[in-house]
């Protein structure tokens, strides 16, 4: 039920953007670009609108957002659950899932870091 009341979000989200940028292109390229300012995407010059902007509301946003939020219900954590499956990526690039890295009932620990 989630997965379809995503879909149905998502969905209208896609027409009404994509009917918003056919009927007025220069204020929903004004709205992205604005958005792009969140984000950073407009610091880099090689990376203009012209690259980015006309992907929004396309059939591949689509399909990476209902990917990327259907993954999110997947990845929900509650206090005194079990933790959920989510998939990891180890360092030599091996997809797997974090609990495949338990042992028996021992703790599994995370660690973040990074290198510079």
């Amino acid at each position: 039920l989630q997965k379809l009341l995503i879909l149905l979000q998502v969905a209208t989200t896609v027409v009404v953007g994509k009917t918003l940028m056919i009927l007025f292109p220069n204020a929903m390229r004004r709205y992205i670009l604005k958005q792009g300012e969140k984000s950073r995407m407009n610091e880099n010059p090689k990376f203009s609108y012209e690259n980015w902007g006309p992907t929004f509301f396309s059939f591949k946003y689509l399909l990476f957002v209902l990917k990327v939020k259907w993954k999110r219900l997947e990845d929900e954590a509650y206090e005194g659950h079990p933790a959920p499956n989510t998939p990891v990526v180890t360092c030599s690039g091996e997809v797997r899932h974090l609990l495949d890295f338990m042992q028996g009932n021992r703790p599994l620990i995370l660690n973040f870091g990074s290198c510079t």
